[in-house]
């Protein structure tokens, strides 16, 4: 089901698309691929939603920076400097976070509108973004697929192909509040992490390295409370893989809501949304934006994040949602 949610100045029309099963509603705009609100029940049954949105397309065109449930592209998270060589030649990229490049760019993935339409229990957005987007070598044919699974579970695939030599590392970037609306903050949910590892940072977010998360306040190996002060990649002990695997857990001890992550990536930023900004108060949600590592087009140490002509590039996650 779709539905009229606003138009952009250009004149440019946005649609809501609802998709429900298992007990679960899942709203999705053609603007950024955002997942609106997501609507699971506690463990008395009672339902809300438990990411962070706004009501009309108007809130997430005044306050772009939180990235709001958006599809993030074709970049997510930070590249140092805004460059990248490949194959010889450094490409210049936006400073939007300066002096860093952050999530694609000036106008990314998430400021965009897509072609969307429905498959089975889901959707897939499509979209090209051309050569030279924000910088970015190689016309990228991308499509995305939100699908609501038997369980209730949200997955979400992600595919692309260059005609040259490009970086790509695409996520979503919900934040989760298992409360619900007006329960507070999410710094008391606890969260398990199948993490051994980190990538400790300097003072612009950029990686220094990796480290242990033994005897750190990084070691989520075994659940307890979220808190505040994440914004950081943390290594997944499985890798990469060719099907989600299960890495993290967070639950609401209040509401009884669990969500679990599972995913092919080998990262997952955790950001614990101390600098949310208005209307929101610190710490309202905490973000697990499943990833390739920070940076990784000038650190070949890390997992490569280099796409080719003849190639695909392949990604999934899915979101689980139960009560105990």
């Amino acid at each position: 089901m779709s539905e009229h949610f606003g138009t952009l100045s250009d004149g440019t029309p946005v649609r809501r698309w609802t998709l429900e099963r298992a007990g679960v509603r899942v709203r999705i705009l053609s603007y950024g691929g955002i997942v609106q609100s997501v609507e699971v029940p506690d463990r008395a049954g009672r339902t809300a939603n438990v990411v962070l949105g706004f009501a009309d397309l108007d809130g997430y065109l005044a306050h772009p920076e939180p990235y709001l449930g958006a599809l993030v592209g074709r970049y997510a998270n930070r590249i140092a400097h805004a460059r990248f060589p490949l194959d010889g030649v450094t490409y210049p990229l936006a400073p939007n976070n300066a002096p860093n490049s952050l999530h694609g760019g000036e106008r990314g993935f998430d400021k965009r509108v897509w072609e969307v339409e429905p498959v089975g229990h889901g959707l897939r957005l499509t979209r090209v973004s051309p050569d030279g987007e924000e910088g970015f070598p190689g016309r990228l044919e991308v499509s995305v697929t939100y699908r609501l699974e038997a369980s209730g579970a949200l997955r979400i695939a992600y595919e692309a192909v260059t005609d040259a030599p490009t970086v790509v590392n695409l996520t979503n970037h919900s934040y989760f509040n298992l409360g619900g609306p007006g329960s507070g903050g999410a710094g008391g949910h606890e969260l398990r992490l199948a993490a051994s590892r980190y990538t400790p940072v300097d003072a612009d977010l950029i990686p220094t390295g990796v480290a242990e998360v033994a005897d750190t306040r990084f070691d989520f190996r075994t659940a307890r409370e979220v808190g505040a002060g994440y914004d950081h990649n943390f290594v997944l002990d499985k890798g990469v893989t060719d099907t989600p695997v299960e890495v993290a857990e967070l639950h609401d001890p209040v509401s009884g809501r669990v969500l679990t992550v599972a995913t092919t990536e080998p990262g997952v930023q955790v950001y614990t949304a101390d600098h949310l900004g208005e209307p929101f108060a610190p710490g309202d949600g905490v973000a697990l934006e499943t990833q390739h590592f920070p940076d990784s087009p000038n650190r070949p140490e890390f997992p490569s994040t280099e796409l080719r002509p003849g190639e695909v590039y392949r990604s999934e996650t899915v979101y689980g949602f139960s009560a105990r």
